[in-house]
C-alpha cells in the first residue's frame, strides 16, 4: 500500500541506451523521471504513472516518432494525458523499433505515444508529462523504446533503455469459489443430524 507520493528518478547519466544505425553514444526520446501517485479524481487508488521525457541533443521530433512503454500492468483505459500533437495506443504487442528486442510479456498492456505534431528541430529540451492509470502502485523495471530522428541528417535513430512501470496484482491464493462455499454450508446441517443421531443410540 503507498500512502502519499513517491518519487523515482533516472538520471540521464544513469540511463542506458542504446542507439541504433549510428557509430556515436546517440539516443533519441528518455524517460527522465517517473512520478506514482494516487489518482487525485480517485482517491487512495487506482494510481497515476508519470513519466517525465526528453529530446536529448542532436535529435528533432517530427510527425510518426514514437515512443513505447512495455508491460504496464493493471492498465486503466481512458484515464491517460499527454502534452499537446500526441496520441496513446494500448495493446499486448505495442509499436517497436526494428532491430531492437525489448523484455515484452504478450499478456500484458504496452502503451505507445505517437506524436503528429508540427516538427521540433533540435533538442535537448523537456516534451513534457505523459500519464496512464494503473491499478498497482508498486513499481518494476521494464523496458522503454522510442524511435526519433537526428536533426544533423535526418536519419532514423532507435533506442532502447528500462524504465519503472507498475507490477501485476498476484492472486490471493486459496480462496474457495462460491459454488464450493454453498455446497460447505449445505453440509453442516447433515452433519449436525448425524452427531444427534449417534446420541439417541
Amino acid at each position: 500500500m503507498i500512502r502519499g507520493t513517491w518519487i523515482a528518478r533516472l538520471s540521464l547519466a544513469a540511463v542506458v541506451a542504446v542507439a541504433v544505425g549510428s557509430t556515436s553514444a546517440r539516443a533519441g526520446l528518455l524517460p527522465v523521471s517517473v512520478t506514482v501517485s494516487p489518482d487525485p479524481s480517485t482517491g487512495p487508488g487506482p494510481y497515476r504513472w508519470t513519466y517525465a521525457i526528453v529530446l536529448p541533443t542532436d535529435m528533432k521530433l517530427q510527425a510518426g516518432n514514437y515512443f513505447t512503454i512495455y508491460d504496464f500492468n493493471g492498465y486503466v483505459a481512458g484515464g491517460d494525458s499527454a502534452p499537446a500533437g500526441w496520441t496513446l495506443s494500448a495493446s499486448n504487442t505495442g509499436e517497436t523499433p526494428a532491430k531492437l528486442t525489448p523484455v515484452d510479456n504478450p499478456n500484458v498492456t504496452n502503451l505507445t505515444w505517437t506524436y503528429n505534431g508540427p516538427t521540433i528541430p533540435s533538442g535537448q529540451i523537456g516534451l513534457g508529462n505523459f500519464w496512464a492509470i494503473s491499478t498497482s502502485g508498486q513499481s518494476t523495471t521494464s523496458s522503454f523504446t522510442a524511435e526519433t530522428n537526428r536533426s544533423s541528417d535526418g536519419l532514423v535513430d532507435s533506442n532502447i533503455t528500462s524504465t519503472l512501470v507498475p507490477t501485476g496484482t498476484p492472486v490471493p491464493p486459496g480462496v474457495p469459489e462460491p459454488a464450493t462455499l454453498a455446497l460447505a454450508g449445505l453440509g453442516l446441517p447433515l452433519i449436525g443430524l448425524t452427531r444427534l443421531f449417534r446420541r439417541k443410540k
